[in-house]
């Protein structure tokens, strides 16, 4: 019996190359690999010239795609390695692990390669170092291609195991089943076999130490659920411990490059130091290379160690770069240490349909599919990217938050911008979202109908007519309209109603900028369904409305006019006759209470003005009776709602400022005091040129016959003038 075990460390460079050499000089028959037995099948995509790691192989359960595993690989891992050398040598490969039909079908009793009283630390401990990563780094990772290391490390392995619990529950199914592979491989003839396992199980693995009956004893009766197997690209970043993979190893980017520099490791490493550094505009010379280099190697031989390690890089890296400041290591760290690398897969590779739509869209709309951040500018007037726009707000729909939206940085409704950033577990939420649809647009107008149906409030109905809109799914309008009119039906408050009315005004008459026309006109949209429902919620709005402003808070009467402001912004943008009336009704029937807040009383006034519906005469006449109110701070919160955030009102018509000026003047000390805080807020929304001109005319800059339709005490205007002037923030400007 020609059978030789391995024992590796997942992802570890220096068993990667010593396995490499070691294959090589055995030229096996067979290679049996430490992973999910079922996955044979997709083995052969491995030694595919457009399959780029890392890379990682998913097993999803068919009806429950949430309950999925990955086993990921690298280009220095040992298993990829032994997998790719059979590809090229012609040897026969096989996974002879637990098949991800068992690990799935029910909970993991514990995370693989976990042990719960480290023993392997005890070794690291005894050799003199902090932890067991720094202890394999050296024993293995900093050494060339040696055959004899594996006898070494499997010695050791035994003398840990033979003081340590022996397995129970997964780990012990899991040796049991490898042990059923590697005499299966015996029996059917193989003269050579190779076996590649992680370090501890290597011991467990010798196939005459253990009874056939137990074994097969330990996995009889395993449940197993129906599973499916494909490849998906990975990320360093997701190899790292730090991400929480078991498997994990603190330096993914620092482990390519031992793999990959045959020679020269500290050299080839420092030269991309310096160029990383160089991009960012940082000081790196050719002399601080080379002196990084000797100071590594130095480190090194010191130490006792065949080649620096990382620990002797960073070292040397902060004495020559990091003198003046912290910013070149984080940098080091980041993007060589880590580094962020996102893997390939070819394209026959078995996906879903719904994932093959997103790469073919992603192809076709030119977007790079990266694993770092990149900003991206849209300009919707362009054809490729309001489709760029639509596939980013499905794929969000989905749950599949590839593309995160963020401030244009520009001015107009025809610019987005978004932060893209891809993921390895959206290749998941991708096979989860399937089961909606076999295509981007199919799978979100799905998703859009259940979130309308199982909506529970007003607001999310509102949130998910704007997704709609902006998505370009018109498939699911009338079941979300439908359950907009039915939910505004059953009582829901007049604010939550006007709240949904600004998404409606879009939906109906805001698609044109984003190229598409309203919806109203387009084939399938829907056709005037938006435009009935808006007129719908607005008549409920309309009637609730007076009655809505009476016996509220202050906070809750902010809350009414905010709402309120964005009803009346709706219902401008719809320019409708017969919308603009009604709502115009309404808000004369607010301003007519005289038991409605004084905020919303102000500011129904303010917008009749503003609307023509109402003479300067009457708004005069308001005003006074507003501010005969023997309530200061009623008056404030009138007006308040009344001037709202702009001065444009008392900087033109200057009888209106006459009677503010002439109210606030004969408040006495103590009053002012109480309504200076609110009034401060009220004139700080100001503009700078509207509060200027405000105090011009308070000092005398307006003509008379135009400030004062009452009479004014000048003595006493005198006296009050520097306090109006502090209040605008203009106590430089001479008021003589």
């Amino acid at each position: 019996m020609n059978l030789n075990i391995f024992p590796i460390r997942h992802h570890g460079p220096g068993s990667a190359r010593s396995l490499e050499h070691a294959l090589a000089q055995l030229n096996p028959d067979v290679v049996l690999v430490e992973g999910p037995s079922d996955a044979d099948s997709v083995l052969p995509f491995l030694a595919q010239a457009d399959m780029t790691p890392p890379v990682a192989l998913l097993g999803y359960v068919n009806d429950d795609p949430s309950r999925a595993a990955f086993w990921p690989f690298a280009v220095f891992s040992p298993e990829f390695v032994a997998l790719r050398w059979a590809a090229r040598a012609g040897a026969v490969a096989r996974f002879v692990d637990l098949p991800a039909a068992v690990v799935l079908a029910g909970e993991r009793d514990a995370p693989e390669d976990e042990l719960r009283d480290d023993p392997l630390g005890v070794l690291a401990q005894a050799a003199g170092f902090a932890d067991f990563e720094r202890w394999w780094e050296s024993l293995v990772e900093a050494r060339g291609d040696e055959f004899d290391v594996f006898a070494a490390v499997n010695e050791a392995m035994r003398a840990v195991r033979a003081d340590a619990l022996a397995p129970v529950g997964r780990e012990a199914q899991r040796e049991a089943f490898m042990r059923q592979g590697i005499r299966a491989a015996l029996k059917e003839g193989f003269a050579r076999v190779a076996v590649v396992c992680g370090a501890w199980h290597a011991p467990a693995l010798d196939v005459t130490a253990f009874p056939v009956k137990a074994d097969a004893a330990l996995l009889k009766g395993l449940p197993k659920a129906k599973v499916t197997l494909t490849w998906v690209p990975w990320t360093h970043g997701r190899l790292s411990v730090a991400s929480g993979y078991g498997a994990g190893v603190r330096s993914p980017g620092y482990y390519e490059h031992l793999f990959t520099s045959r020679g020269a490791v500290a050299e080839r490493w420092f030269a991309r130091v310096a160029r990383l550094l160089r991009a960012e505009r940082l000081e790196a010379s050719s002399a601080s290379v080379i002196e990084a280099t000797r100071l590594a190697n130095a480190l090194a031989a010191l130490r006792g160690r065949a080649l620096p390690g990382l620990e002797e890089l960073n070292e040397a890296a902060l004495s020559v770069f990091g003198w003046d400041g912290d910013l070149p290591l984080r940098l080091i760290e980041e993007r060589l240490v880590v580094g962020e690398a996102l893997g390939a897969v070819p394209d026959g590779v078995p996906t879903v349909p719904l994932a093959r739509d997103v790469a073919r869209q992603q192809k076709s709309l030119r977007l790079k599919v990266l694993p770092e951040k990149l900003d991206l500018e849209l300009d919707l007037r362009s054809d490729n990217d309001l489709a760029r726009s639509v596939l980013f707000h499905r794929l969000n729909l989905l749950g599949v938050p590839w593309a995160k939206p963020r401030g244009s940085g520009g001015l107009g409704t025809f610019r987005e911008g978004w932060q893209l950033r891809w993921r390895p577990e959206f290749s998941v939420r991708l096979v989860e979202a399937s089961r909606l649809g076999q295509t981007v647009r199919d799978a979100a107008t799905a998703s859009a109908l259940e979130a309308a149906r199982g909506a529970g409030t007003l607001a999310e109905l509102t949130a998910l007519l704007e997704v709609l809109r902006l998505a370009d799914l018109p498939g699911a309008l009338p079941v979300t309209l439908a359950a907009l009119d039915e939910r505004s039906a059953l009582g829901a408050d007049v604010p939550d109603v006007l709240r949904a009315l600004p998404p409606l005004a879009r939906l109906a008459r805001y698609g044109d900028v984003r190229g598409r026309g309203p919806v109203a006109a387009r084939p399938g949209g829907g056709e005037a369904a938006p435009l009935e429902t808006f007129r719908a919620l607005l008549t409920r709005a309309a009637v609730g409305l007076p009655l809505a402003g009476v016996g509220l808070g202050d906070e809750a009467a902010a809350g009414v006019r905010d709402a309120v402001r964005g009803a009346d912004a709706a219902v401008r943008l719809l320019d409708a006759p017969d919308v603009t009336g009604e709502w115009r009704a309404a808000l004369r029937r607010v301003a007519d209470r005289e038991d409605a807040h004084p905020l919303l009383l102000g500011d129904a006034l303010r917008r009749l003005r503003d609307a023509g519906v109402v003479e300067a005469g009457e708004v005069e006449a308001r005003l006074g009776l507003a501010l005969s109110d023997p309530s200061p701070l009623a008056v404030t919160e009138w007006l308040d709602g009344f001037l709202g955030d702009t001065g444009a009102l008392l900087v033109h018509d200057a009888g209106l400022l006459a009677l503010v000026d002439g109210w606030l003047s004969g408040l006495d000390a103590e009053v002012f005091q109480s309504v200076l805080p609110l009034l401060r807020r009220v004139f700080a929304r100001f503009e700078a040129p509207e509060r200027r001109a405000i105090g011009e005319a308070l000092r005398g800059g307006t003509p008379a016959s135009r400030l004062a339709p009452v009479a004014v005490d000048g003595a006493r205007a005198a006296r009050v003038v520097p306090v109006v002037l502090g209040l605008l923030g203009l106590l430089g400007i001479s008021h003589k």
